[in-house]
């Protein structure tokens, strides 16, 4: 009994924070019906703003609920959000979202992952084993993160010279490079269209990309004519945040609608961030801004990607930050040594 007034007691702290949120923004919404839904939702964070911009099953997959209830939940919001603003009217919101509801039964969940990819345009990474994991290759209307981490080499140029160090990559740069060659194969392989390099951290490769042409077997063995050019590679360089967002804001999009691009590329997608981050604070109200700028990011190229039909991937680099070995017991001083 004791237990069961605890948890009544707490339920309405649990869901506080998504209710206020929900309730600010549509303060008529009939929230009864979503009960058995917005517990989850709250523990996992989940707001009002992401059911109106993310996708359902990423939504869905976060919150371990059900795919259909999450959507007739966010096709509900964005019909009363329609309704408010004026934007339809009341009636005209209603039918929207029973027909949404009826279209979404449970038949039209059971598909399998070789049934989702088959509409699908792919870029071919020219491995097939690669290609068989991602479904074909990197899909068109979709965003593809590519991360890896940075290591160092040892390299000994003499035995009288020191050590020094280079840092490598996990290869990322070479298979972004690939996909801008294999973007303008035709289909299956590629999409016969050409392709941009948005880079925020060094020039366009071009000497890798000869090399590429001149070394793959694949693209070698292709008859003069139906062979990639750099001639049909859009590159970009965004030195600052600044220039980033002014290039992909406005610049893009004219550059998608008037040379019908297939591929995006975007290597790094954060370096401008951590630049930033590093020369300014790092207080948590900071971070948190650089954190909002990214989702909002990732939603522009996301609705480019769906407007153009077309693939955008970005790379990322993977850090480790370890904590310092706190040891109680004194250091040891070697044997024979006297006292400090």
């Amino acid at each position: 009994r004791l237990e069961d007034d605890v948890t009544r007691s707490r339920r309405p702290h649990q869901l506080c924070a998504f209710m206020t949120d929900l309730i600010h923004s549509l303060p008529n919404f009939p929230t009864k019906q979503y009960t058995h839904l917005l517990p989850s939702l709250e523990r996992n964070l989940i707001t009002t703003t992401d059911l109106l911009t993310l996708d359902p099953l990423e939504i869905a997959k976060r919150a371990h609920l059900p795919l259909l209830d999450v959507r007739r939940l966010a096709n509900h919001v964005l019909a009363s959000l329609q309704t408010q603003l004026g934007v339809i009217d009341e009636p005209e919101a209603l039918r929207n979202y029973e027909d949404s509801s009826k279209l979404e039964d449970a038949s039209s969940l059971k598909r399998s992952g070789k049934t989702v990819s088959e509409p699908w345009s792919v870029i071919s990474t020219l491995d097939p084993l690669l290609d068989a994991a991602l479904g074909g290759g990197i899909p068109t209307a979709y965003i593809t993160e590519v991360t890896g981490e940075r290591y160092p080499i040892p390299l000994i140029f003499s035995p009288h010279q020191a050590k020094r160090v280079c840092h490598s990559g996990a290869g990322k740069t070479q298979f972004l490079l690939s996909l801008l060659l294999t973007a303008q194969l035709p289909p299956p392989a590629g999409l016969s269209r050409p392709a941009v390099y948005i880079s925020t951290e060094h020039a366009l490769p071009t000497s890798r990309l000869a090399q590429l042409l001149r070394d793959n077997p694949h693209l070698a063995s292709l008859p003069a004519s139906s062979k990639p050019t750099l001639n049909r590679i859009f590159s970009i360089q965004t030195p600052d945040l600044e220039s980033q967002d002014h290039i992909l804001t406005y610049q893009l999009p004219i550059l998608l609608a008037r040379n019908k691009i297939g591929l995006i590329i975007i290597d790094s997608i954060a370096a401008n961030y951590r630049a930033e981050r590093s020369s300014s604070s790092t207080s948590g109200a900071a971070l948190g801004l650089r954190s909002t700028q990214l989702i909002q990011l990732g939603h522009q190229l996301r609705s480019l990607a769906r407007e153009h039909n077309c693939a955008i991937v970005v790379s990322n680099q993977v850090a480790d930050r370890f904590a310092p070995i706190l040891s109680s017991s004194p250091p040891q001083r070697p044997p024979g040594s006297s006292p400090p």
